[in-house]
Protein backbone atom coordinates (compact mmCIF):
# COMPACT_ATOMS: atom_id res chain seq x y z
CA UNK A 1 0.00 0.00 0.00
CA UNK A 2 0.79 3.54 -0.52
CA UNK A 3 2.58 5.42 2.84
CA UNK A 4 1.26 8.50 3.18
CA UNK A 5 4.13 10.31 5.43
CA UNK A 6 2.70 13.62 6.84
CA UNK A 7 5.55 16.21 7.32
CA UNK A 8 5.34 19.46 9.56
CA UNK A 9 2.85 18.62 11.35
CA UNK A 10 3.98 16.75 14.40
CA UNK A 11 5.62 20.37 16.03
CA UNK A 12 2.50 21.38 17.67
CA UNK A 13 3.25 24.13 20.04
CA UNK A 14 0.54 25.24 22.61
CA UNK A 15 0.71 28.43 23.88
CA UNK A 16 0.02 28.64 28.25
CA UNK A 17 -3.19 29.64 27.86
CA UNK A 18 -4.59 27.06 25.74
CA UNK A 19 -2.99 24.12 28.54
CA UNK A 20 -6.76 23.75 30.21
CA UNK A 21 -8.06 20.65 31.72
CA UNK A 22 -11.84 19.68 31.29
CA UNK A 23 -13.20 22.99 32.88
CA UNK A 24 -16.92 24.01 31.74
CA UNK A 25 -14.78 26.47 29.19
CA UNK A 26 -13.11 23.78 27.26
CA UNK A 27 -14.63 21.92 24.46
CA UNK A 28 -14.10 18.24 27.07
CA UNK A 29 -16.47 19.64 29.44
CA UNK A 30 -19.88 20.91 29.58
CA UNK A 31 -19.42 24.66 28.45
CA UNK A 32 -21.64 26.55 26.21
CA UNK A 33 -21.65 26.42 22.48
CA UNK A 34 -20.16 30.30 21.18
CA UNK A 35 -20.23 31.92 17.99
CA UNK A 36 -17.11 32.04 15.72
CA UNK A 37 -15.62 34.63 13.25
CA UNK A 38 -18.21 33.63 10.78
CA UNK A 39 -21.33 33.41 12.94
CA UNK A 40 -20.57 29.72 12.58
CA UNK A 41 -21.34 27.66 16.47
CA UNK A 42 -18.16 26.98 17.85
CA UNK A 43 -17.84 24.40 20.62
CA UNK A 44 -13.94 25.28 22.85
CA UNK A 45 -10.80 23.08 22.61
CA UNK A 46 -10.27 19.62 23.49
CA UNK A 47 -6.05 19.54 24.54
CA UNK A 48 -4.61 15.90 23.97
CA UNK A 49 -1.10 14.68 24.71
CA UNK A 50 -0.32 11.71 21.96
CA UNK A 51 3.25 9.88 20.43
CA UNK A 52 4.07 11.38 17.42
CA UNK A 53 3.45 8.13 15.36
CA UNK A 54 1.19 6.56 13.95
CA UNK A 55 -0.77 8.96 17.20
CA UNK A 56 -0.80 12.57 16.67
CA UNK A 57 -0.55 11.96 12.76
CA UNK A 58 -4.25 10.40 13.02
CA UNK A 59 -5.34 12.92 15.36
CA UNK A 60 -4.49 16.00 12.75
CA UNK A 61 -6.67 13.86 10.45
CA UNK A 62 -9.12 14.12 13.12
CA UNK A 63 -8.70 17.64 13.43
CA UNK A 64 -9.91 18.34 10.24
CA UNK A 65 -13.88 16.53 11.09
CA UNK A 66 -13.87 17.87 14.35
CA UNK A 67 -13.15 21.86 12.98
CA UNK A 68 -16.34 20.52 11.03
CA UNK A 69 -18.27 19.78 14.00
CA UNK A 70 -17.29 22.85 15.86
CA UNK A 71 -14.38 21.88 18.15
CA UNK A 72 -10.77 22.77 18.09
CA UNK A 73 -7.96 19.77 18.89
CA UNK A 74 -5.13 20.93 20.07
CA UNK A 75 -2.20 18.16 19.70
CA UNK A 76 0.92 18.12 22.00
CA UNK A 77 3.45 15.46 20.97
CA UNK A 78 5.42 13.58 23.73
CA UNK A 79 8.18 11.23 22.96
CA UNK A 80 8.14 9.52 26.36
CA UNK A 81 5.45 7.28 27.92
CA UNK A 82 5.17 8.69 31.45
CA UNK A 83 4.07 12.67 30.70
CA UNK A 84 1.29 12.07 28.80
CA UNK A 85 -0.88 10.29 31.85
CA UNK A 86 0.75 12.78 34.20
CA UNK A 87 -0.95 16.01 32.44
CA UNK A 88 -3.91 13.80 31.75
CA UNK A 89 -4.50 13.45 35.36
CA UNK A 90 -3.47 16.43 36.79
CA UNK A 91 -6.02 17.87 34.48
CA UNK A 92 -3.47 20.27 32.53
CA UNK A 93 -4.95 18.21 29.13
CA UNK A 94 -8.30 16.41 28.60
CA UNK A 95 -6.96 13.20 26.96
CA UNK A 96 -4.00 10.75 25.72
CA UNK A 97 -4.31 8.86 22.91
CA UNK A 98 -0.58 6.89 23.11
CA UNK A 99 -1.03 3.53 24.75
CA UNK A 100 -2.77 0.15 25.22
CA UNK A 101 -4.98 -0.96 28.14
CA UNK A 102 -2.33 -3.05 29.98
CA UNK A 103 0.51 0.03 29.89
CA UNK A 104 -2.99 2.11 31.37
CA UNK A 105 -3.74 -0.39 34.18
CA UNK A 106 -0.32 -0.91 35.02
CA UNK A 107 0.82 2.52 34.89
CA UNK A 108 -2.46 3.40 37.33
CA UNK A 109 -1.34 1.15 40.15
CA UNK A 110 2.27 1.98 39.91
CA UNK A 111 1.63 6.18 39.92
CA UNK A 112 -1.81 6.15 41.83
CA UNK A 113 -3.53 8.05 38.62
CA UNK A 114 -6.92 7.46 37.94
CA UNK A 115 -7.31 7.37 34.19
CA UNK A 116 -9.73 5.54 32.15
CA UNK A 117 -10.52 4.24 28.59
CA UNK A 118 -12.76 6.18 27.19
CA UNK A 119 -12.56 4.57 23.81
CA UNK A 120 -10.52 1.83 21.84
CA UNK A 121 -9.19 3.06 18.40
CA UNK A 122 -6.39 1.21 16.88
CA UNK A 123 -3.66 -1.38 17.46
CA UNK A 124 -0.49 -2.31 16.47
CA UNK A 125 1.30 -5.55 15.73
CA UNK A 126 4.45 -6.13 17.81
CA UNK A 127 7.38 -7.02 15.59
CA UNK A 128 11.00 -8.63 15.84
CA UNK A 129 13.18 -6.15 13.02
CA UNK A 130 16.46 -6.65 11.88
CA UNK A 131 19.52 -5.33 13.15
CA UNK A 132 22.90 -6.42 12.12
CA UNK A 133 21.31 -9.93 11.57
CA UNK A 134 18.09 -10.16 8.98
CA UNK A 135 17.16 -14.28 9.95
CA UNK A 136 16.36 -15.35 13.48
CA UNK A 137 18.16 -19.10 12.56
CA UNK A 138 21.55 -17.25 12.43
CA UNK A 139 20.76 -16.20 15.81
CA UNK A 140 24.24 -17.27 17.62
CA UNK A 141 26.07 -17.02 21.32
CA UNK A 142 26.74 -13.25 22.37
CA UNK A 143 24.15 -11.73 20.15
CA UNK A 144 21.97 -9.57 21.53
CA UNK A 145 18.47 -8.32 20.86
CA UNK A 146 16.80 -5.17 22.47
CA UNK A 147 13.72 -4.91 23.83
CA UNK A 148 11.50 -2.48 26.03
CA UNK A 149 11.67 -2.06 29.15
CA UNK A 150 8.32 -0.93 30.48
CA UNK A 151 6.68 -3.61 32.27
CA UNK A 152 3.57 -4.92 29.68
CA UNK A 153 6.09 -3.97 26.43
CA UNK A 154 8.99 -5.71 28.25
CA UNK A 155 6.42 -9.13 28.45
CA UNK A 156 4.80 -8.79 24.94
CA UNK A 157 8.14 -8.39 23.42
CA UNK A 158 9.74 -11.79 25.51
CA UNK A 159 6.67 -13.53 24.85
CA UNK A 160 6.58 -12.97 20.85
CA UNK A 161 10.69 -14.21 21.07
CA UNK A 162 9.55 -17.46 22.82
CA UNK A 163 6.72 -17.66 20.49
CA UNK A 164 9.73 -17.65 17.65
CA UNK A 165 12.06 -20.56 20.04
CA UNK A 166 14.30 -18.07 20.67
CA UNK A 167 14.09 -18.30 25.12
CA UNK A 168 11.19 -20.14 26.99
CA UNK A 169 9.71 -18.30 30.08
CA UNK A 170 8.39 -20.04 33.19
CA UNK A 171 4.70 -21.13 32.51
CA UNK A 172 2.04 -18.35 33.70
CA UNK A 173 3.98 -15.44 33.63
CA UNK A 174 2.45 -13.72 30.95
CA UNK A 175 2.16 -9.88 30.56
CA UNK A 176 4.67 -9.77 33.73
CA UNK A 177 7.25 -11.67 32.22
CA UNK A 178 10.43 -10.20 33.05
CA UNK A 179 13.97 -11.52 31.78
CA UNK A 180 14.37 -13.07 35.41
CA UNK A 181 11.08 -15.31 33.90
CA UNK A 182 13.56 -16.70 31.34
CA UNK A 183 13.98 -20.45 32.15
CA UNK A 184 15.88 -21.53 28.33
CA UNK A 185 17.93 -19.54 26.70
CA UNK A 186 19.51 -22.24 24.14
CA UNK A 187 21.30 -19.96 22.14
CA UNK A 188 22.75 -17.55 24.86
CA UNK A 189 21.36 -14.48 23.27
CA UNK A 190 21.77 -11.23 25.87
CA UNK A 191 18.94 -9.45 25.92
CA UNK A 192 19.18 -6.15 26.40
CA UNK A 193 16.21 -3.92 28.00
CA UNK A 194 16.46 -0.15 26.99
CA UNK A 195 13.42 2.79 27.18
CA UNK A 196 10.84 2.22 24.36
CA UNK A 197 12.11 5.38 22.52
CA UNK A 198 15.32 4.11 22.48
CA UNK A 199 15.01 0.68 20.92
CA UNK A 200 15.00 1.51 17.82
CA UNK A 201 18.13 4.14 17.90
CA UNK A 202 20.39 0.90 18.42
CA UNK A 203 19.25 -1.21 15.85
CA UNK A 204 22.70 -0.85 13.98
CA UNK A 205 24.03 -2.80 17.38
CA UNK A 206 21.77 -5.30 18.15
CA UNK A 207 21.19 -8.31 16.07
CA UNK A 208 17.53 -7.61 16.29
CA UNK A 209 15.32 -5.62 18.31
CA UNK A 210 11.55 -6.00 19.21
CA UNK A 211 9.74 -2.87 18.36
CA UNK A 212 5.88 -1.26 19.64
CA UNK A 213 4.41 -0.52 16.22
CA UNK A 214 4.33 3.48 16.32
CA UNK A 215 8.23 3.27 16.96
CA UNK A 216 9.01 0.67 13.99
CA UNK A 217 6.82 3.15 11.60
CA UNK A 218 9.53 5.97 13.10
CA UNK A 219 12.66 4.27 12.36
CA UNK A 220 11.51 3.34 8.55
CA UNK A 221 9.93 -0.87 8.94
CA UNK A 222 7.42 -1.57 7.19
CA UNK A 223 5.51 -4.92 9.06
CA UNK A 224 4.72 -6.03 5.94
CA UNK A 225 8.30 -6.01 4.62
CA UNK A 226 10.97 -5.99 7.10
CA UNK A 227 9.42 -7.31 10.14
CA UNK A 228 11.15 -11.21 10.74
CA UNK A 229 8.16 -12.00 13.09
CA UNK A 230 5.23 -10.43 13.97
CA UNK A 231 1.64 -10.97 15.89
CA UNK A 232 -1.15 -11.55 13.53
CA UNK A 233 -3.56 -9.39 12.96
CA UNK A 234 -6.12 -11.17 14.50
CA UNK A 235 -4.43 -12.69 17.16
CA UNK A 236 -5.81 -12.37 20.95
CA UNK A 237 -2.66 -10.83 21.58
CA UNK A 238 -2.59 -8.14 19.34
CA UNK A 239 -6.24 -7.32 20.01
CA UNK A 240 -5.53 -6.78 23.86
CA UNK A 241 -3.12 -4.37 23.47
CA UNK A 242 -6.00 -2.00 21.53
CA UNK A 243 -4.30 1.63 22.36
CA UNK A 244 -6.91 4.03 23.25
CA UNK A 245 -8.00 7.68 24.31
CA UNK A 246 -7.53 7.94 27.89
CA UNK A 247 -8.73 10.34 30.24
CA UNK A 248 -9.20 11.29 34.15
CA UNK A 249 -11.89 8.96 35.35
CA UNK A 250 -15.19 11.03 35.44
CA UNK A 251 -14.63 12.75 32.15
CA UNK A 252 -15.49 10.08 29.70
CA UNK A 253 -18.63 10.90 29.12
CA UNK A 254 -18.04 14.63 28.45
CA UNK A 255 -19.02 16.43 25.13
CA UNK A 256 -15.52 16.67 23.67
CA UNK A 257 -14.08 12.92 25.02
CA UNK A 258 -17.06 11.44 23.16
CA UNK A 259 -17.14 13.39 19.64
CA UNK A 260 -13.05 12.79 19.76
CA UNK A 261 -13.46 9.02 19.95
CA UNK A 262 -16.63 9.06 17.36
CA UNK A 263 -14.70 10.49 14.98
CA UNK A 264 -11.38 8.25 15.36
CA UNK A 265 -13.77 5.50 15.00
CA UNK A 266 -15.31 6.89 11.90
CA UNK A 267 -14.94 5.17 8.42
CA UNK A 268 -13.05 8.40 7.59
CA UNK A 269 -10.58 7.55 9.62
CA UNK A 270 -10.38 3.48 9.63
CA UNK A 271 -9.85 4.93 5.62
CA UNK A 272 -6.85 6.73 6.64
CA UNK A 273 -4.95 4.19 9.01
CA UNK A 274 -5.50 1.41 6.45
CA UNK A 275 -4.13 3.48 3.39
CA UNK A 276 -1.11 5.16 5.14
CA UNK A 277 0.34 2.37 7.59
CA UNK A 278 0.64 -0.53 5.37
CA UNK A 279 -0.41 -2.99 8.04
CA UNK A 280 1.56 -1.82 11.06
CA UNK A 281 -2.01 0.13 12.64
CA UNK A 282 -5.00 -1.63 12.51
CA UNK A 283 -8.35 0.13 13.00
CA UNK A 284 -9.78 -1.30 15.86
CA UNK A 285 -13.48 -2.67 15.50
Amino acid sequence: MKKKWIAGLLGTVLALGVLTGCGSDTAAGAGADTAGENGAQTKGTITIAASSTPHAEILEEAKKILSEQGFELSITVFDDYVQPNLVVDSGDFDANYFQHIPYLDSFNAEHGTHLVNAGGIHYEPFGIYPGTKTDLSALEAGDVIAVPNDTTNEARALLLLQDNGIITLKDGVGLEATVNDITDNPKDITIQELEAAQVSRVKNEMAFVVLNGNYALEAGFSVGNDAVAYEKSDSEAAKTYVNVIAVKEGNEGNEGIQALVDVLKSDEIRQFINDTYDGAVIPFE
